[in-house]
């Protein structure tokens, strides 16, 4: 299957470009309420990114799971999670994902396999490896994938969980969203290869670069790795090279990127990409794309209200994830 093509492609690409068009809205909602007051802490934005999360996520069986980092809200809503229940997450709600407690950085949903978010730089690759294995060893054919930046393959925890991966043949499918920034820093500045997927040939695992703007390829990418790892033949790199528009995080006003950069890589949006592509093609005309924006937009604005106004979480409650029984 070439870009999602085939038997029920045109819906399943519908359905994309709306989930990629809910996640960048959400996002923008999120940088509102923080101006508000109404999330405290910092938030990590990803737009730009959705195709990575919404062409991963769709080829994902529903008994697969997933980490993800601090900047997971594409992954999140990609996976099923309710713009609600994130909203009300971020906002310290006793509605939300984690009963309020874990904020931004921590959201995860077991009944939906989000498993964990992390905060620590490279955390989520050996939990991915470790569900991997669970599954196997419990007879399940399932798999798992793991999210994580191109700063995390200069850390141990990189090296040491592709070893693991290949030695077990676990079904564990590794993507590098390589945005070109660890935080501020330009990958190169920390990192002798332009092609990170280069670091997967020491441990005998395809390695794959892929265009991570273009949703249809990255499902595509995706899938193949799912289903080699469900034959039992082992792990995947796959390099997706995207693009944050906005900075490391709500403080950062991104002066460090060379002029020139953001629009280059804004003529490149991934929800763009894919609304010239099913215009061209007579399925989803410009008009029928704005009425889409304008419906989910007002389905955002509608959730976001709804977990602003629901409780803070009590004292006691929030004891309950900080004190074993």
């Amino acid at each position: 299957m070439k870009d999602g093509q085939g038997e029920g492609a045109t819906d399943r690409r519908v359905g994309w470009l709306r989930k990629m068009i809910e996640i960048r809205l959400f996002e923008e909602k999120v940088q509102e309420l923080f101006m508000k007051g109404l999330i405290q802490g910092t938030t990590h934005l990803a737009q730009g990114q959705e195709g990575v999360s919404v062409g991963a996520i769709a080829a994902m069986r529903e008994d697969d799971v997933l980490t993800m980092t601090y900047r997971g809200h594409g992954q999140a809503l990609a996976r099923g999670m309710d713009s609600e229940a994130a909203f009300a997450e971020l906002m310290g709600r006793a509605s939300g994902c984690c009963g309020g407690v874990g904020g931004s950085m921590h959201f995860t949903d077991f009944s939906k396999g989000l498993i964990g978010a992390f905060a620590i730089v490279g955390a989520g690759l050996p939990v991915a490896v470790g569900a991997a294995m669970s599954a196997r060893m419990q007879g399940k054919d399932s798999v798992a994938l793991t999210f994580f930046g191109d700063g995390s393959t200069n850390i141990g925890t990189f090296h040491e969980s592709l070893n693991m991966a290949s030695i077990w043949k676990a079904p564990v499918i590794f993507i590098i969203e390589n945005n070109l920034y660890g935080e501020y820093t330009p990958l190169r500045e920390t990192t002798p290869h332009e092609d990170l997927a280069i670091r997967a040939q020491p441990f005998q695992m395809p390695g794959i670069v892929v265009d991570g703007q273009d949703v249809g390829v990255v499902h595509d990418t995706v899938a193949e790795a799912i289903e080699r790892a469900r034959r039992g033949d082992g792990p995947s790199l796959l390099e997706m090279k995207t693009y944050r528009f906005r900075g490391h995080s709500r403080s950062d006003p991104a002066k460090y990127r060379p002029e020139g950069e953001l629009d280059r890589w804004k003529a490149r949006d991934p929800i763009t990409i894919l609304g010239a592509r099913l215009a061209e093609e007579s399925v989803l005309s410009e008009d029928d794309q704005k009425a889409a924006w304008d419906d989910i937009q007002s389905q955002i604005d509608a959730a976001a209200d709804r977990a602003a106004e629901a409780p803070f979480p009590t004292l006691e409650e929030t004891h309950r994830y900080v004190y074993a029984d």
